[in-house]
């Protein structure tokens, strides 16, 4: 797929400062880090919770499980036969019930995402709260939802792309705002 890039937003060091000034964020507000647990939106919010977990862990000395949550069936965007076909079950591994669960994606848009995250996580138990962290905050909300630790708001058009490429996924750090190629092929002509 072609695509043009229209700017470069973060790169690795950045993305790693964000996420630090983020991950103390989330320290100083949460007094009771032992009840603390982190669960990944699938995929790019995974990665980053895991580096939010690491630096918790680095600074204040406590271990944050992390989980990953695959919000597929939850959407509803998504017909429900396709959906009930990509079920897969979640990968938390720990109980949520009466646990502060700190929810984490790359970036947010609609909240069509957050909200599906949050049913899924009601599915599986009753948190005592649920905070959400994202690396970009674009606007453009559908639902009442904002999130409590952001790393970066990128006022965007709607008809522009936010990409995250992250290490984990096998890519250079970086956020870049992109042209999709429909846009790319209509000016050449």
């Amino acid at each position: 797929m072609e695509e043009k890039i229209k700017a470069r937003i973060m790169d690795a060091n950045k993305i790693r400062r964000v996420i630090a000034r983020m991950a103390t964020e989330i320290i100083e507000t949460n007094r009771n880090l032992k009840n603390l647990v982190i669960v990944g939106v699938k995929t790019r919010g995974i990665a980053i919770g895991k580096r939010i977990a690491q630096l918790v862990d680095d600074l204040e000395g406590v271990a944050v499980p992390v989980g990953i949550l695959d919000i597929t069936r939850y959407r509803d965007d998504v017909p429900a036969p396709k959906a009930k076909a990509a079920l897969e079950p979640a990968e938390i591994g720990f109980s949520i019930s009466k646990k502060d669960v700190l929810l984490i994606d790359d970036v947010l848009m609609t909240g069509r995402t957050i909200r599906a995250a949050m049913d899924a996580i009601i599915d599986r138990g009753r948190p005592q709260s649920i905070q959400l962290a994202v690396l970009i905050d674009r606007g453009h909300r559908e639902l009442p939802i904002r999130p409590d630790y952001v790393g970066k708001v990128l006022p965007t058009s709607r008809r522009e792309v936010v990409k995250v490429r992250l290490k984990e996924m096998g890519t250079a750090d970086e956020v870049l705002i992109v042209e999709p190629a429909k846009l790319v092929s209509r000016k050449r002509r």
